[in-house]
């Protein structure tokens, strides 16, 4: 924002223009000049007075380095705001630089661990050989283990985790809220709703594909119908969008109730492993099914930070300054189903990883989105190649299922979450 040029007390009538000021100004210091007597001295220029030659004192000619305001008045820049800036700006630099190290190294130590141990060292020759850059293969059966069994679930956890972090950023912009997640609006459980059916049903029209389509196909359905419904008179309310969801996830979790109940003993034990959430059957082709669409929304939500940084100050102030806040909340309500619908087509169900990944990073580097979206898929993706690491160590030789442990983790943070807001706002109503 431009600082303005006007001393203090110098009021300026209304529809004057800036040139009308100097010319009056200028006009009034010729008369007195010429009325006054020739031998008078001049007035030495008090401190508080312009001292740039040609600018008489109260018009817009200023000192060199107060940018046109007089010390200590609302017009001054205030050098702790660039300041300020500049530290968050290396703190995010940071940020980033440390999620990305700690990602890479995680991804390393994922790969070769578990019942057939691979030693960090081998699993990097083996890339390496697989490159065309030197290294040296494993022996048969580790090569199948580490290319067959171990990356494809390591970068499975990846796209999911990145997905859902990203996801849950979009959805707290668009909502305002740091408690919003993307299964608010009915996502997750739609989703589920599809891959149930599917599983219920018997379908299998698209072969070893079949579940993950029809999980998507209903994710995106249901995050249409909810906007839709929550639509009237051209606009659409957050708290209506966020009713409409509870209520579409409630019809959700009846009929995934009712596959269950219809279904035979081997279909339920499928269900219930795919909605605990899971990645023990991550393969090649489940990794291409959700790559075009994490990689498409994860690529397409940065551009939306600024826009998610003006919405922040309010709908009104947004229209203000240009942003259609229909047409950006619709785009972004799109982007979340795209990224949580794949994710949920091939992992199941897992939850919490939308909610904290986004609020810890905003706790460490502030509310700005242009950090918080990329941020949050970074972020994302290290919790769940951790959590997916834990899960299935922890117990082995059995494996935890992945929705149940973020579950766990998640439940006891939302709750000090919900209590530190309460407190901070001095209750609810």
């Amino acid at each position: 924002m431009a600082l303005s040029h006007e001393s203090p007390g110098a009021g300026r009538a209304p529809g004057r223009s800036p040139q009308g000021v100097e010319r009056t100004a200028a006009a009034a210091s010729d008369t007195g000049s010429r009325s006054a007597p020739e031998e008078t001295p001049r007035r030495a220029p008090g401190p508080t007075e312009a001292t740039t030659p040609g600018a008489a004192p109260g018009t817009d000619g200023a000192a060199p380095g107060t940018d046109g305001a007089a010390p200590g008045t609302g017009n001054a820049p205030d050098p702790a705001k660039p300041a300020a800036g500049g530290r968050r700006g290396r703190k995010a630099l940071l940020l980033t630089i440390a999620l990305v190290a700690t990602l890479l190294l995680l991804a390393l130590f994922s790969a070769g661990t578990g019942a057939y141990r691979i030693p960090t060292a081998d699993v990097l020759a083996s890339a390496q050989h697989r490159l065309g850059l030197g290294g040296a293969p494993l022996d048969r059966v580790g090569e199948s283990v580490l290319w067959n069994v171990r990356l494809p679930r390591v970068v499975l956890a990846l796209l999911v985790g990145a997905s859902l972090g990203c996801a849950g950023a979009l959805m707290q912009g668009v909502f305002g809220n740091p408690l919003a997640e993307p299964g608010v609006i009915g996502i997750s459980a739609g989703a589920a709703v599809g891959a149930v059916a599917a599983i219920g049903l018997g379908l299998s029209f698209f072969g070893n594909w079949t579940i993950t389509v029809c999980a998507f196909v209903a994710g995106l359905i249901t995050v249409s119908s909810v906007y839709l419904l929550s639509r009237n008179g051209g606009r659409t309310e957050v708290v209506t969008l966020i009713l409409t969801g509870i209520a579409v996830n409630a019809f959700a979790g009846a009929l995934i109730g009712l596959f269950v109940f219809f279904a035979d003993s081997g279909q339920v034990n499928q269900i219930t492993f795919w909605q605990l959430g899971s990645l023990a059957q991550a393969t090649w082709p489940k990794v291409l099914a959700v790559l075009p669409c994490a990689v498409a929304g994860l690529l397409v939500a940065p551009f939306y930070a600024r826009r998610l940084d003006l919405l922040s100050l309010g709908e009104r102030p947004a229209r203000h300054l240009g942003i259609d806040v229909e047409r950006l909340r619709l785009a972004l309500i799109l982007v979340v189903a795209l990224l949580t619908a794949a994710a949920v087509a091939v992992a199941g169900v897992i939850t919490f990883i939308g909610l904290l990944v986004p609020h810890l990073l905003r706790m460490a580097n502030g509310p700005g989105h242009r950090f918080l979206v990329p941020g949050s898929a970074l972020a994302g993706a290290v919790v769940l190649v951790a959590g997916d690491l834990a899960a299935r160590t922890l117990a082995q030789p059995a494996e935890l299922p992945l929705g149940v442990l973020t579950a766990l983790i998640g439940s006891p943070f939302f709750f000090w979450l919900l209590r530190r807001t309460r407190r901070k706002q001095g209750g609810w109503a």
